[in-house]
């Protein structure tokens, strides 16, 4: 566990790679705990999550994309974040956030996780991604896949953020 917040964020860094290790039980719980506490418009609580562990799912789910997905090949964890597009107009927003505190709460855990987009991503025959995740799933139709969290042990070592290379010319006081 990290000492702080701020500690958490220097080190949080996108994993994806994964030792075979499967993530624990209680730890999968506190983690989608994380994504269930995430504030939401109107408290519309928009986001719904499926939990895949099995091999075979991770493999297919690795193949939504043709860049950037095999994190989700390579976890033995993914949590699918969908939103419920007819509960609030900010359901992108909603599972966002959501997908963050998971992500964060995996860091502080000392899990290495990494988002994976789905929605407006395409797999190499034109597919929507969103269109092969919900039919391998089973998702409904009204609810929209944002993203694939991968999660698990990590198997590689990236170096903290530098903050001293932080892009403090991208914040404004006052005004623009």
């Amino acid at each position: 566990m990290m000492e702080n917040l701020h500690e958490l964020l220097i080190n949080r860094r996108s994993i994806r790679r994964y030792t075979n290790a499967p993530v624990d039980a209680d730890d999968v719980r506190l983690i989608l705990e994380a994504g269930l506490m995430a504030p939401t418009s109107k408290n519309a609580r928009s986001w719904q999550f499926v939990v895949v562990e099995e091999p075979e799912m991770l493999a297919l789910l690795g193949q939504c994309k043709p860049n950037y997905a095999t994190s989700v090949a390579n976890a033995p964890l993914a949590i699918v974040v969908t939103a419920d597009m007819t509960k609030s107009e900010a359901w992108i927003e909603d599972a966002s956030v959501a997908a963050s505190f998971m992500m964060l709460q995996a860091a502080d855990l000392g899990l290495g996780s990494c988002w994976v987009e789905v929605r407006d991503r395409y797999r190499e025959d034109g597919e929507p991604s969103e269109e092969y995740v919900r039919n391998l799933l089973g998702i409904p139709e009204e609810m929209a896949v944002v993203c694939i969290l991968s999660v698990g042990y990590k198997d590689e070592t990236r170096r903290p953020i530098d903050t001293t290379k932080l892009l403090w010319e991208k914040v404004h006081a006052g005004k623009w």
